[in-house]
């Protein structure tokens, strides 16, 4: 299995700009630029790769918690994951430094106890998880 994704981007760093296209078309010539990655705390100017990243994570994650309480008996009703990139400048440029999974589980049937050792084992197992290797991976989950 493969999937794409295309950028295309023109001009300079600071002031060019770009368009994101996916296989899904989900996005198709999606802006961004250096303003939407690295200045706009709000995320209303445009996406970015870290945005995007953020939103693989989190999905590649629930729906691997959800395979694993499935196969526990234990289906859950509702999985809201969110994942939060950080990313810091260093010298030379930037760096992706971590992804903080928090987690709100509506599941029946299961307890704390299981439901903490399935998320962690979904943290951990999940490919974006293992892709991410590089950097710290935290996950703070409850059931609600």
């Amino acid at each position: 299995m493969k999937r794409h994704a295309t950028a295309i981007w023109n001009g300079s760093l600071g002031e060019g700009q770009g368009a994101l296209t996916t296989q899904s078309g989900a996005l198709t010539d999606h802006g961004y630029s250096f303003k939407s990655r690295f200045e706009d705390e709000s995320g209303k100017s445009g996406t970015n790769p870290e945005e995007l990243l953020a939103a693989a994570h989190a999905g590649c994650f629930a729906m691997q918690l959800s395979h694993f309480l499935a196969e526990n008996g234990t289906p859950a009703d509702e999985l809201k994951a969110r994942a939060v990139v950080t990313v810091e400048q260093t010298n030379g440029g930037f760096e992706v430094r971590s992804s903080a999974l928090t987690l709100e589980g509506k599941v029946p049937g299961v307890d704390d106890a299981t439901f903490q050792s399935l998320a962690a084992k979904a943290k951990s197992g999940c490919p974006i998880s293992k892709a991410l290797g590089a950097i710290e991976v935290t996950l703070d989950a409850r059931l609600v």
